[in-house]
């Protein structure tokens, strides 16, 4: 069957690169297969609540460079646990079945789902309920399965690095040890990536449990050596030898209702007690989504983008584009719905890292 009108929605949270996709998909499937296409506003929001727009190759036009997304997103509109006020309490209601009923009153014969492990999640559900999915991997954290790099991570290290670079210099300048706390949720790729390439001289990630006294010793050997100074990058889901993530507020509409936050203030604190240097706390929070993509971020959503498209156009659904080596492939959704790639302690990042004196705080 030949496809002739497609939605494309952005869910979970923003990241640069997102415009970049939907540039691609809509160029890609209006050039080469003469396709329709309906944006839906604010993720799955918008085929709950039947609020979409038309995605016309004009219209695509001039959004490569723009950061977030021209069709909104939500990490809240889970079709399968949507929130739903109830005689003055909120209560959950699978409305999985409401999605898939807008999606054929539009007319759509397959749906571009683009976001984290969460969208993905929800995708593949539907996928098993008969909507044509194709998605494509976003995420600043980098923590999706079955791809080797998700856009929106290259920009994010970019601007975490360029943070941890100005600080360089106030640290320098006071003889301070600044930890730049960044984001990741569960995975360490985001503050390992962008520790190395801002020669941070201590990383913390969730994947290495850290001893404070270790950290403190590198700080203490630094100084014995005439370095007065210190950058210490924490990931938000870091955690000491024996205790836990540091939760900062518990969101209960939300899919994800963890909200992780305040592992850089703690470890500045510790440092501060037990070596007696000065010790401030830089948390990036959300400006590593923002911003226009890296050039690198470009160039591989747009390589997303135009392959969803092209999978669509095969009739080849409950699946997810991903980068694999060089080329831009497909999986099977059920694959990335499995978990979160994690980094691996064998990673060779780390062991470079290790290798320039690098301490993980083990």
């Amino acid at each position: 069957m030949k496809i002739k009108k497609i939605g494309v929605l952005t869910g979970g949270g923003d990241c640069p690169g997102l415009n970049a996709v939907i540039r691609a998909v809509t160029k890609t499937a209006v050039n080469d297969y003469k396709m329709k296409l309906v944006g839906i506003r604010d993720g799955y929001e918008g085929l709950i609540k039947g609020d979409f727009r038309d995605l016309t190759y004009d219209g695509a036009s001039g959004i490569l460079t723009e950061g977030g997304t021209i069709l909104g997103t939500s990490n809240k509109a889970n079709p399968f646990k949507y929130p739903v006020k109830s005689k003055g309490r909120v209560v959950y209601k699978d409305l999985s079945d409401k999605v898939i009923k807008n999606a054929a009153k539009l007319g759509l014969q397959a749906l571009v789902c683009i976001g984290g492990d969460g969208t993905m999640a929800a995708s593949s559900r539907l996928s098993a309920k008969g909507l044509p999915v194709v998605g494509v991997p976003k995420t600043i954290d980098n923590d999706l399965l079955g791809t080797d790099l998700t856009f929106g991570f290259d920009s994010a290290v970019t601007t975490a690095t360029e943070a941890i670079d100005k600080l360089h210099t106030t640290a320098q300048s006071h003889h301070r040890v600044m930890v730049v706390e960044v984001m990741g949720r569960y995975a360490g790729w985001l503050a390992l990536e962008s520790g190395l390439a801002g020669g941070g001289d201590v990383i913390l990630i969730p994947e290495i449990p850290f001893d404070i006294k270790k950290v403190c010793k590198k700080i203490v050997d630094r100084g014995k050596t005439g370095r007065k100074f210190t950058i210490v990058v924490a990931a938000e889901g870091a955690s000491p030898v024996g205790g836990k993530m540091v939760v900062k507020k518990i969101i209960k509409t939300s899919p994800d209702p963890i909200r992780l936050g305040g592992i850089g203030q703690v470890v500045g604190q510790h440092i501060e007690k037990i070596t007696g240097v000065a010790a401030r706390t830089a948390v990036l929070g959300h400006l590593q989504r923002g911003g226009t993509p890296t050039a690198f971020d470009r160039i591989l959503a747009t390589r997303l983008g135009a392959m969803a498209a092209y999978t669509v156009a095969k009739g080849k659904f409950g699946c997810m584009v991903a980068l694999k080596g060089q080329d831009i492939v497909t999986v099977d959704l059920n694959e990335v719905s499995r978990g979160i790639r994690t980094v691996p302690l064998d990673s060779p990042i780390i062991k470079a890292a290790r290798s320039v004196g690098t301490c993980f705080g083990d």
